[in-house]
């Protein structure tokens, strides 16, 4: 009978494309008939069909029985298919395995040609239960006569140590002395065995430190060389003698081979052993930075990815040779490789610091700018491209124009300058300009981001207020983010920043009622609603600042300018409380009233000269003389300049101390507790009651009117007691309360965070004709200052550069007791450390820590817990002594901060 092979198989499948499953389906009906032939020779052509038809995905596990009959056969070219169908099909859960035990045992003794084809099949079905059983055999033929038994052997013992660990206890010592064989096969794979072991615990495998150095200084086989520096790689973190040992054998292989993956090896060794340490260490990172350069700029771009890589873990130990690559490192930022930009960046956000962060700024910046039109080719080239068809050269900016990686180059930008609380940023005033120009040209969604950086710096740097001002005036004042607000990276939240930071430092501005028309303008109420309402409030604080300043240098004149600007910003106002947004009519309302009343308050004024008082002697002696400008013009800017706005320490709501003998679980009136047990146990009384009187309509109508008349007379006597006082209060006991009263007031009156209403409800009648009569003056004009037309100090006019000052604590509670935290000292050359890898030499950085301080005993609290008064927390320097110190109430302001210069 004519029966199909293999290769008929394949030509049937090549020949009936169009019906292949059809085809599979005969074929595999006549292999389940000639699978269960019992001519092994038939059988094993089955199986062999059976393998090629899994590789194409049609299951053959059903057939593991019918393999296992072909395993056991006596011929090798049989035996051969039947381990082939086992490696491919058999896995952990297949039930026939533990029939192949003694199969396999058997064929472990037998002749040379089956011990190899058992070992290579053994190595790939391997059980926990096959390990176990099989490692007494696996050890001994680890000695055999032949090399090639050897090596296999040796491949199967790591399979073994996999499935069961215990083996290595007495498998080890035999594999260690085939470190020692004669044949350089064994040893490689013996090299390759304990290299992979190593990776889980290498401090059990030091004692083959001696074996495996005069391999490394005496092999010229470059792939076991490069197992053996990755396996000294894993020891060395171990065994700090061992660096001194190897950086000479690996300084001579960096230096001479010319293998790249050898190459590459020996450097990543480098630098997770921590060899780069000493004088010795500093010439062997010279040399490793140095060919990794000359990887960056080969045309492989798998060279350019694996140096990157390696030039990001030496950075935190030898910023100062990186730094020397730094034009050939941004060259990699335009690379058309996503992956090889991204470390690039990742490579240029650890090198950055005071000195090269505004290039490598700039440099990544000019990434984000689109690139121009190209320019028409003229008839020549546009000939000669014809002629000669090439490929067209890509624009610098090409690879930039992806959104996610724009949105990637625009957060690397904003971490390189804020991190450690921007202490790389020696400019500001250069970093608010960088803020901007990103919103512009960023086109990605980081609109946030840059508003939060922008009121972040203006908050903490004082210096740079001036500045900020100047250019966030700009910003209100072109309308590319108002018109392109509803577009996807327009970065309108910008604007927010921009109002907030004019209102909040108006005093910045010589002219405010100029700018207020930008935030109230018709198209402000497009944005999105917290932007509007911030731009409601800074109007009304521009506003609010600039009648104060009329008020100073009031004239007659300004009272026809005053009612305009009242009457415009009322109509304006009268728009925004229509709004939808609750937020924003709420604010635009509450504004609203107080123009209204300052509308009334000037229609009411009267100009100086119709008093009658023509001697200003007379009139500064009139007790009820008028101030000599409406009074209403100094109702708005109280409001929002009685407390100055600065940054909060992250750990001051943390730290705040919790009073003295306050207990927040217990009642607050101790006699409601009482009360309430009572009603309660009366009620269940009344309820037991009302269930045993259920005996006869007689006696429940007997019972529910004893229940109804109980419970009246308990209500009753609730009222009573609640009307009628438990006791008289002496008028000892009255005076002591009224005291008390009268001082917890005078502690809510200086305390911020409480607003009084000194209006009494019951106000006692008075004589009113023993009220003395008062001079009511108008507040005392401030002395002038200089008008400038655009900015008081102008940031541009100066001689030589500001001392920016950083307030990186920021305010802490009065009398807080601080853990002071044990500080790392961080080399001077390089101020953070990123921890861009888990095997490092030198360990990160920590946090800056705040000191200790402690309160004076007349300050601690005894009885009512005083109001909390706020205070910038005292840092010097980053010393850890443990000394604490005294928060002393005439601190200034300005002693908590960091002076860059």
């Amino acid at each position: 009978m004519w029966e199909r092979t293999l290769q008929d198989l394949i030509r049937g499948l090549r020949a009936n494309k169009n019906d292949e499953n059809k085809f599979i389906g005969q074929a595999m009906d006549e292999i389940r008939r000639e699978i269960k032939s019992k001519d092994m020779e038939l059988k094993a052509g089955a199986v062999m069909k059976l393998t090629y038809l899994d590789m194409l995905g049609y299951d053959m596990s059903w057939a593991s029985f019918h393999i296992v009959e072909v395993m056991s056969s006596p011929k090798i070219h049989i035996k051969s298919v039947g381990y082939l169908g086992a490696v491919q099909s058999f896995n952990e859960d297949t039930d026939v395995l533990m029939l192949t035990t003694n199969l396999l045992k058997k064929d472990l003794s037998s002749t040379p040609a089956d011990l190899a084809v058992t070992l290579n099949g053994v190595s790939s079905i391997m059980t926990a239960d096959l390990a176990r059983d099989l490692s007494p055999e696996l050890v001994g033929m680890l000695n055999h006569s032949r090399p090639h038994i050897r090596k296999r052997a040796v491949a199967a013992m790591y399979r073994v140590f996999q499935k069961y660990p215990e083996a290595l206890h007495h498998g080890i010592g035999r594999l260690q002395e085939k470190l020692e064989d004669s044949d350089p096969g064994v040893v490689c794979a013996t090299v390759n065995v304990l290299c992979e072991l190593a990776r889980r615990n290498p401090q059990d495998y030091l004692p083959l430190a001696p074996q495996l150095f005069h391999l490394l200084t005496t092999s010229s086989n470059n792939w076991m060389l490069i197992k053996i520096v990755k396996l000294f790689g894993s020891l060395s973190p171990h065994e700090p003698r061992l660096v001194k040992k190897l950086q000479p054998p690996i300084t001579d292989l960096i230096s001479t081979t010319s293998a790249i993956s050898l190459l590459y090896e020996c450097v990543h060794t480098c630098i997770i052993g921590n060899m780069l340490q000493g004088t010795a260490g500093d010439s062997l990172a010279r040399t490793c930075v140095s060919k990794l350069a000359a990887f960056i700029e080969d045309p492989d771009q798998n060279l350019k990815y694996i140096a990157l890589l390696a030039m990001v873990k030496i950075v935190p130990t030898h910023p100062h040779l990186v730094a020397e690559h730094q034009d050939t490192i941004l060259s990699s930022v335009d690379d058309e490789d996503i992956s090889i930009r991204m470390r690039a960046l990742d490579l240029l956000s650890a090198l950055v610091n005071r000195d090269n962060l505004q290039s490598i700024v700039q440099q990544v910046l000019s990434h984000l700018v689109k690139p121009e039109s190209s320019v028409i080719p003229s008839a020549v080239q546009s000939l000669s491209q014809h002629i000669i068809p090439s490929t067209p050269a890509k624009s610098p900016g090409a690879p930039s124009q992806s959104t996610a990686y724009r949105l990637v180059l625009s957060q690397r930008i904003m971490t390189m300058c804020s991190q450690n609380t921007y202490d790389n940023v020696i400019d500001f005033e250069w970093y608010l300009s960088v803020l901007v120009d990103l919103a512009y040209v960023s086109n990605v969604d980081i609109g946030t981001q840059i508003r939060d950086q922008l009121v972040d710096v203006v908050g903490r740097v004082r210096a740079a207020r001036s500045y900020a001002v100047k250019l966030m005036v700009k910003v209100l004042s072109d309308d590319t983010f108002l018109l392109h607000a509803g577009e996807q990276g327009s970065c309108s939240e910008v604007l927010w920043a921009a109002a907030w930071i004019c209102g909040e430092y108006c005093g910045e501005l010589s002219a405010p009622d100029e700018l207020i028309p930008y935030l109230l303008q018709p198209e402000i109420a497009s944005l999105r609603s917290d932007i509007t309402a911030v731009c409601i409030q800074s109007a009304t604080k521009l506003f609010g600042y600039w009648t104060s300043e009329a008020a100073k240098q009031w004239t007659e004149s300004f009272l026809e300018d005053l009612k305009k600007a009242v009457d415009i910003m009322i109509e304006q106002m009268e728009q925004f409380a229509s709004s939808t947004q609750i937020e924003v009519q709420e604010r635009a309302a509450n504004v609203l009233q107080l123009l209204i009343f300052i509308k009334r308050d000037v229609a009411m004024y009267k100009p100086k000269q119709e008093n009658g008082l023509s001697d200003s002697s007379a009139a500064a002696f009139d007790p009820v003389l008028e101030p000599s400008f409406p009074k209403s013009l100094y109702l708005i800017q109280p409001l929002f300049s009685s407390h100055e706005l600065n940054p909060v320490a992250s750990i001051a709501q943390a730290s705040v101390p919790v009073p003295d003998g306050l207990d927040l679980d217990a009642w607050i009136v101790p006699s409601m507790q009482d009360r309430v047990a009572e009603e309660g146990d009366d009620g269940d009384v009344i309820e037991r009651k009302i269930k045993k009187s259920k005996k006869g309509k007689e006696k429940e109508s007997a019972s529910r009117t004893k229940v109804k008349s109980g419970k009246k007379k308990q209500k009753e006597g609730h009222y009573q007691e609640e009307l009628a006082p438990q006791e008289e209060e002496t008028a000892e006991e009255k005076a002591e309360r009224e005291r008390l009263k009268a001082e917890r007031l005078e502690r809510m009156r200086d305390d911020p965070y409480y607003i009084m209403d000194d209006r009494s409800q019951k106000p006692p009648a008075e004589d009113v004709d023993s009220i003395p009569v008062v001079r009511l003056d108008g507040p005392l004009p401030l002395p002038e200052e200089p008008r400038l037309p655009g900015l008081r100090s102008s940031a541009s006019i100066r001689s030589t550069p500001p001392s920016f000052v950083v307030e990186r604590g920021g305010e802490m509670p009065a009398g807080v007791v601080i853990t002071p935290q044990p500080s790392t000292p961080v080399p001077s050359s390089r101020r953070q450390t990123p921890n861009l890898f888990d095997v490092t030499a030198t360990p990160p950085p920590s946090l800056p820590s705040f000191q200790s301080y402690e309160v004076p005993d007349d300050e601690l609290r005894t009885s009512t817990p005083e109001p909390i008064k706020v205070t910038r927390a005292k840092k010097k320097g980053t010393s850890t002594a443990k000394k604490k110190r005294t928060v002393k109430p005439e601190m200034k302001a300005g002693e908590g901060a960091v002076v860059i210069h």
